[in-house]
């Protein structure tokens, strides 16, 4: 198995945030978690990267268990997370920004070289805005720091919280063709945590749902696009 997160709890000092969470991710796979504002999806994310800690249960990446591990523990062994709202760097350029990226590597000259040309190749407008600050960059722009600066870490699996969250609808899409193109020729599994349940439901290829810290649906992400309890909840049809 590649990722799994096995019957755990969390907790936000004595109030229950999250309860016995089991999710899935194999290797080639873009799975989403889909809610309302306040069902647990962030803190499902901080979970998973150890800023939030299961207090019962195991996660397991790569066959081993990551639950007792430091927040950069777990990004060494490969886990890289976006998070809501970006985070990037306002006041450093671009470049800068995507070198941070890669920071924890300790990489050569050559090889931070060629890791930015990848990101380049991946994300072209990048190129253009490499001496510009992050801070003046539009939104759609801003986010591709943030996972391109993501993936300078080389991850294993890519996790993205809210990736569409403020954006113009045209950009809403460039974005998640990005998501797929990281999946399909990088080969990175990719964890997306998304409000916009109908793009996270199109592009993945399984789903969860969670209410209120509960996985309360899970399935093909097909399947449930044509559910009529999920298309009137969350879909608004």
């Amino acid at each position: 198995m590649f990722f799994e997160m096995e019957h755990c709890d969390t907790y936000y000092g004595q109030i229950q945030a999250l309860y016995d969470i089991s999710i899935r991710i194999e290797a080639d796979e873009i799975i989403s978690i889909i809610g309302a504002n306040g069902a647990g999806k962030t803190t499902l994310m901080k979970c998973i990267m150890g800023l939030v800690p299961a207090k019962k249960g195991k996660v397991l990446y790569l066959d081993q268990e990551i639950q007792a591990l430091k927040t950069h523990q777990i990004v060494q062994r490969g886990i890289s997370y976006v998070p809501e709202g970006r985070e990037i760097f306002p006041n450093m350029t671009v470049l800068e920004n995507l070198e941070m990226g890669a920071y924890t590597l300790k990489l050569s000259a050559k090889e931070k070289g060629k890791k930015l040309e990848e990101m380049y190749e991946l994300f072209p407008k990048l190129k253009e805005r490499k001496g510009q600050k992050a801070g003046t960059l539009s939104g759609g722009e801003q986010q591709m720091v943030a996972i391109a600066r993501g993936l300078m870490l080389s991850p294993k699996l890519l996790m993205l919280d809210e990736p569409s969250l403020g954006l113009a609808p045209v950009i809403v899409d460039e974005v998640f063709d990005t998501i797929v193109h990281v999946n399909k020729e990088a080969n990175i599994p990719v964890l997306l945590v998304e409000q916009n349940a109908y793009m996270a439901l199109t592009v993945s290829n399984r789903s969860y749902v969670l209410e209120n810290g509960v996985i309360v649906d899970q399935g093909d992400s097909k399947v449930l696009l044509e559910s009529d309890s999920i298309r009137t909840a969350y879909l608004g049809k």
